[in-house]
Parts: structure tokens; sequence; C-alpha cells
């Protein structure tokens, strides 16, 4: 077995297999054939294997998503990782009928061949099914946001991996995958023959057997900026509401509030955000979307970006901190009040954001103040 091989499914999980590579002081490994073109015809090009004479060679696969704005911003990724040097291979993954047999089919041999196994999203039911089909001897585990907290507890505490979003109930299509659940948490856990690495940037504690390695940032740093700063505040969107945990309403009304006491003029949209809500935000609180072609803790290094940055709980308020050190750019968080909650939030949502929130030690906390209205947010 010789070899690394990473599978990513967004552009974040990208960026951080990229820092993972520079943290490790190893470079790309020498290409074992020409780099695919970024959206190949399905099926296309078979991914190669990786090269004998290359053991410390790091191949990346795209498991392409479908919506636009994760392909459009993995696209550029994966440019800037080609750029770097290393090989990527773009895999439709979700292009219709046929793509999951013939993904299966391409990927088997480079992955009983690699030594170690690089993933973003131990949770993705794509990335599960990939590990039922062998047994890595080493796994690393790289951020793609703040599931990796739950991530490292769930491994901890011998529990079933379930997103914290989600309510505990199995539905008909999570029994029917259960055992695909059930064996890749198996390949995902320490045990004989197996290491386990986690790379964040996120506080999380180490579960028994693995290796819990910081992500700091330092290629991100070393390869852009610093920023100039526009003086003024720029808001960070999240996906709270696509993913039905927080009430539309209050979101808009609270992102309303920040913009005014904060003098916020854009508002950095997450992939997920919808049109339609996107629509209400410039209506209804004058500012400015933009939508990233790049993560944003590379948008923000690049700039220039705004002297304060305001966030909801989510990854950001962890990583643009590390991103941004020594530029002078103050980050704060604004908590999620209870009242935000929408009936479909899991149980666990309210606790977990407030963690999130509480331990990004980077950022200063924004706390509501009379929730009920959402009529002011200072300071904690």
């Amino acid at each position: 077995m010789t070899g690394r091989l990473a599978f990513v499914e967004s552009p974040v999980q990208l960026l951080n297999v990229l820092e993972w590579a520079h943290a490790r002081g190893r470079g790309p490994a020498p290409a074992a054939a020409p780099a695919p073109a970024p959206s190949p015809a399905p099926g296309a090009s078979p991914v190669p294997a990786p090269d004998p004479g290359a053991p410390d060679g790091l191949r990346i696969v795209v498991l392409s998503p479908t919506d636009p704005m994760s392909r459009g911003q993995l696209r550029r990724m994966a440019q800037l990782a080609r750029d770097e040097g290393f090989e990527v291979h773009w895999q439709e993954a979700r292009a219709g009928r046929g793509a999951l047999a013939r993904t299966l089919r391409e990927l088997g041999g480079p992955l009983r061949a690699a030594e170690r196994v690089i993933v973003g999203d131990p949770f993705s039911r794509y990335v599960q099914l990939l590990l039922t089909l062998f047994g890595p001897r080493h796994v690393t585990v790289v951020d793609d946001g703040t599931a990796t907290m739950e991530f490292a507890a769930q491994l901890a505490g011998g529990e079933r991996l379930v997103r914290w979003h989600r309510k505990g109930d199995l539905g008909p299509r999570e029994l029917l995958l259960a055992p695909v659940t059930s064996l890749a948490r198996r390949r995902l856990a320490p045990g004989p023959g197996r290491t386990v690495e986690i790379f964040t940037s996120l506080p999380v504690q180490a579960p028994p057997g693995t290796e819990v390695t910081e992500n700091a940032y330092a290629w991100t740093r070393e390869r852009f900026g610093p920023p100039s700063l526009t003086g003024g505040a720029d808001l960070v969107g999240t996906s709270l509401v696509e993913t039905g945990v927080v009430d539309a309403d209050h979101y808009l009304r609270v992102v309303g509030e920040l913009a005014r006491a904060h003098g916020a003029t854009r508002y950095f949209a997450h992939r997920r955000e919808t049109p339609e809500k996107l629509h209400r935000i410039a209506v209804e609180a004058g500012l400015q979307v933009v939508r990233p072609e790049l993560p944003l803790e590379l948008i923000a290094r690049r700039g220039p970006i705004g002297a304060t940055i305001v966030s909801f709980p989510s990854t950001v308020v962890h990583t643009l901190p590390l991103a941004l050190a020594g530029t002078g750019v103050k980050v704060a968080v604004c908590e999620i009040a209870p009242e935000w909650l929408r009936a479909t939030a899991s149980p666990r949502a309210q606790g977990f954001l407030a963690g999130v929130a509480g331990t990004a030690s980077g950022a200063d906390r924004l706390t509501p103040r009379n929730t009920s209205a959402v009529d002011r947010l200072e300071f904690g």
C-alpha cells in the first residue's frame, strides 16, 4: 500500500487538505497522468492509482456535488491545488443514473492501494459507502465545518454518526443505510492496525486512541495577504435557516439589527443560502450580498475586508481569527437565542451552537438581550 488519497466534497474540505499537506511538510506527488479538466464528461477519465515510486504522494479526488455554488467554488479551489502542484481528479459522483456504480468501480483500486485516506466529511453517505470497500491503515479527518466537533464527541462516546442538526429518529432512508453507517463508523475509529487523526482548527477533545493535530491556517497566511481593510464591518451568512434550525424571520431581523449596529454594508453569503432569502437580505437589510468564489478564509486573507467581521455560530468564528492573525481584524460571534429556533430543530441544536460560540476564543461574543423582540445585541 502506498500513497495518500483525499476525498473532498466541498471547497472548505479541499482548502483544509492543502493545509494538512502544508502542516505535514510534504509536497504534492509527481503527476502520474495529466491533470483532468475541471469538469470532464462523466466517467471520462479513471482516477490514476498512486505511484509506487512516490510513497508520500497526495492525490485529491473531488466527489463533485450538484449545486452550482459549491461546484464553482470547488473548481476554483481545484485550480489552486493544481497551481500548488497537486494532482486533482474531478469525479462526477452524482451525475445521474449509473454515477454511483461508476464511481465505486473507478475508485476501488486506488482505495485499496492507499496507505492513508483523508476525508473531509465523515457524515457523508458517499464517503461512508466508499469506506465500506476497504479498511484503510491510516485515516485523517479534516474540517468541513463545526460537524468535526460532533464527530469527535460521537466517536469518543461510541455513538452512531448523526449530524448535529438532524433529529434522532431513524427514517426509512437511515434504516436502509444503517449497516453502511455502522461499518463506516468502525473504519473511522482507531483500532488494531489503524490510526485516526483529526486535523482541525476547532476545539475538540481527542477521542481515545486518536491524534488531534492543530490546523493553524499556515498555508493560507503564507500564500495570501495581508489584506487591506475597509474600516467598516462585514457580516457572514450561515445556512441555519436552510437546515431547518433557525426561523427565517428571526434570522432576517437580526441580520438587519447587526448591520445597523456595526455599520455593515456587505453580507458574505453561505454557498447553501437560497436566492429568495438573499434577496430579502438585500432589500430589507440594505446589504450588498456577496457570493464568494472561494472559502471565506481565502477571501478575507486576500481582502479587502472589513475591520470587523460579524458571524453567527459557525466554523468561521474559529478559522478567521487564525487566518487573519496579525492583521488587526476583529471577529465577533452573535449567539443564537432559543426563541429563534424552529420546531424542526434538533433538541441538540441550542447546546451545540452555544458550544460553537462559547469556545471561539479568538472572537468577541455578541449576546442577545431582550431576545423576544430582538431589540439590541450587546458585547457579552
